[in-house]
């Protein structure tokens, strides 16, 4: 049973055992808790959990599928789009939806997309390339 006033963030960790979406801001700025929902990038700490029934609800755990990574997931091990991890798993879904929506977005639509996602390791050199790496493998194709 949901609790009224369960964030989907403590359902997924506390629950579910599903710890990839992180607890940073609790104010819905900085990406680290981002799960997609339908398809689309939601805050997980600002999310209901009961808003969620019903609705397709994909963690960083559930974007592998058969053992065989995203090839998001490929592209930022690749380009080292990653340092600490801390927000690794909302850049990587968040960049998952822009690639679902817009197969090849333009740098500037990158970076547009990626706006609510905060990284203090990277720099974000290395998660552009991962994405735009991403996008010449054909990742906005994949389905799933």
């Amino acid at each position: 049973m949901i609790e009224p006033r369960e964030m989907l963030l403590d359902f997924l960790r506390d629950r579910m055992g599903l710890k990839g979406a992180k607890r940073s801001c609790d104010v819905q700025v900085c990406g680290a808790c981002t799960v997609l929902l339908d398809g689309l990038p939601v805050s997980a700490c600002c999310t209901l959990a009961y808003e969620a029934r019903g609705q397709e609800v994909i963690t960083i755990e559930g974007l592998a599928q058969d053992g065989q990574l995203h090839p998001i997931q490929e592209a930022f091990i690749r380009r080292a789009g990653l340092q600490c991890g801390f927000c690794t798993a909302g850049m990587i879904l968040t960049a998952k939806s822009l690639l679902d929506t817009i197969p090849n977005p333009t740098s500037v639509q990158i970076r547009n997309y990626l706006e609510g996602n905060l990284c203090r390791c990277t720099g974000y050199w290395n998660i552009l390339e991962a994405i735009e790496e991403a996008i010449q493998t054909g990742a906005g194709q994949v389905g799933g």
